[in-house]
């Protein structure tokens, strides 16, 4: 297997999770905090997505996804342009709101194309080339990618798990209802 193709599997894999985590809920559900300082499935996904879009953007040379394909305005949020969600407030948090899923894995699935299209052309020597130099060892392509892969799975992870709280409570107000 070449390394190229382990790096779309794992982004497809990212990808399965984020459809899972929104798939079928509310507006209400995607935009519910379980509690005022924690993350709602929005800004988890928003999150997820703005991260990927804007590192990937800058080692493929090319304009993020957000502003150049018209998603910065769909959504509205009113953030900075370049803003991705990183050392957030609680009250940035609560900003981050959809009126629908289709929003969020229409943003993600377009992040995730791009992507897909610049790893794709990737060979094994690439992925050695310093992508950034701010950091002791210079970062390389390679890492970079890693790097948004495990930020990645790790804020599907925790929508997947908001949404199980969610969806507990639905299933405790049921049997709420029920008595």
């Amino acid at each position: 297997m070449d390394v190229k193709d382990v790096l779309i599997d794992a982004f497809g894999r990212i990808k399965e999770e984020v459809h899972a985590a929104v798939d079928g809920l509310s507006p209400e559900d995607l935009n519910n905090r379980p509690s005022p300082d924690s993350n709602s499935v929005s800004w988890l996904v928003w999150h997820l997505t703005r991260i990927q879009d804007d590192h990937v953007a800058e080692v493929a040379g090319l304009d993020q996804v957000w502003p150049a394909d018209g998603w910065e305005e769909r959504f509205g949020l009113g953030l900075p342009r370049r803003d991705t969600g990183y050392g957030h407030s609680a009250r940035q948090v609560a900003r981050v709101r959809v009126d629908s899923g289709d929003l969020l894995v229409g943003y993600y699935d377009a992040v995730h194309e791009r992507t897909l299209r610049f790893v794709h052309g990737l060979s094994a020597a690439d992925l050695d080339r310093v992508v950034d130099e701010r950091w002791t060892p210079a970062v390389t392509l390679g890492v970079r990618l890693v790097s948004v892969l495990a930020d990645d799975l790790q804020h599907a992870g925790q929508a997947a798990y908001v949404r199980g709280l969610l969806q507990r409570e639905d299933d405790e107000d049921d049997e709420d209802s029920d008595a």
